[in-house]
């Protein structure tokens, strides 16, 4: 086994938290319908389809697919496993469970993607994205509709899931990709404070435990 320098242990620990920090992103982005920020985690030259590349053309794919038949989604992140090919290549495998509103159903799903990741000029992207599916099925009793915080006893009331986040009711105030360039990928440590804009945090109403 060749010894590897502090400064090679380093690096590959930076690069561990950069690609765990890939499906997180990924998921927030699509949950909240920023189709900027979602494609902003693959490079620009990323394949779509067969003859298609390009971060403008993958965004247009996902602002179509993610109109019909879904509503709203939320993915949860599982175990996410990494393994390196090189100093710049990785591949991996994350579990993901998820829910979507789908006409008058609510569906759950439980996958898993396989990814391949790469880095460019010291930035961590996804390089490709396998999606593989076990199931998907509609929960009893889906809260479809409006006023989905359906507590027993209480009055039915919206929640807050995307309150903090513009991007969900500016996509759903077009009917579909704006057709303007892809705004530049977010300073790392910004990538939240982007998606919101830069605006404050809206007054909600918490449900007390």
């Amino acid at each position: 086994m060749t010894e590897r320098s502090i400064e090679d242990r380093l690096d590959r620990l930076e690069s561990l938290e950069a690609i765990r920090q890939l499906p997180a992103r990924y998921a927030l982005a699509l949950d909240m319908r920023d189709m900027d920020a979602m494609v902003s985690l693959f490079p620009e030259d990323v394949r779509v389809g067969r003859d298609t590349t390009g971060r403008k053309a993958l965004r247009e794919y996902m602002d179509t697919t993610l109109r019909a038949p879904f509503t709203g989604t939320s993915h949860h992140i599982g175990g996410h496993v990494i393994e390196f090919e090189d100093a710049d290549h990785a591949r991996g495998i994350v579990y993901s469970k998820n829910e979507h509103e789908t006409g008058d159903e609510w569906v759950i799903m439980q996958m898993m993607y396989s990814d391949n990741y790469v880095r460019r000029d010291g930035r961590w992207y996804f390089a490709r994205r396998l999606p593989l599916y076990w199931y998907a099925t509609d929960l009893n009793k889906p809260p479809i509709g409006d006023r989905k915080m359906r507590w027993p006893g209480t009055e039915w009331t919206e929640g807050n899931f995307h309150k903090l986040f513009p991007s969900f009711d500016e996509f759903w105030a077009r009917k579909g990709d704006h057709g303007g360039p892809v705004a530049e990928p977010a300073p790392f440590d910004r990538f939240i404070e982007t998606m919101r804009r830069g605006k404050d945090a809206p007054k909600v109403r918490i449900r007390a435990e």
